[in-house]
């Protein structure tokens, strides 16, 4: 068994009014159930962090990545399952009609667009000292207004 951490890629996708995009995890799901999260997820053998970002937006919301805008931070975390992680969140646009995200029907159960100051949110149903989706949540704003500069 590989000593290495799982790859992962998050997308934080960004709204014509810099709100960010969070789903809510399935509560029968085994890693971090019912708790909201960003669109993202492994990368499969051979791919690299942009192909996973493009995958995942489409697998999990339906829509297209149009832009990457810009890097998030790196994150190593272990997750519920004991397996370590290392997770490369980006800033992103995307195609579709962003009213209507189309969840993978039995892995999220809801979707909401956030503001800044609507961050609190990502804590509910985690382990408050946790906090790493809000702390990625938090990051994500600070660089989105960095951009904006």
């Amino acid at each position: 068994m590989s000593t290495e951490p799982l790859r992962c890629a998050g997308a934080l996708i960004v709204d014509d009014d810099d709100r960010l995009f969070f789903q809510r995890r399935s509560p029968h799901r085994r890693l971090f159930p019912n708790c909201w999260d960003v669109v993202g997820g492994h990368l499969e053998s051979g791919e690299d962090v942009e192909a996973a970002l493009r995958r995942e937006v489409t697998e999990e919301t339906g829509w297209t990545v149009s832009h990457l805008l810009g890097p998030v931070g790196e994150y190593r975390y272990v997750g519920d399952d004991g397996l370590a992680r290392i997770e490369y969140n980006w800033l992103v646009r995307v195609e579709g009609d962003l009213t209507r995200p189309r969840l993978e029907v039995g892995k999220h159960t809801e979707f909401r667009w956030l503001a800044e100051e609507d961050v609190a949110l990502l804590d509910e149903h985690r382990d408050v000292n946790d906090g790493l989706i809000r702390r990625i949540a938090e990051e994500a704003f600070a660089a989105l207004r960095a951009m904006d500069r």
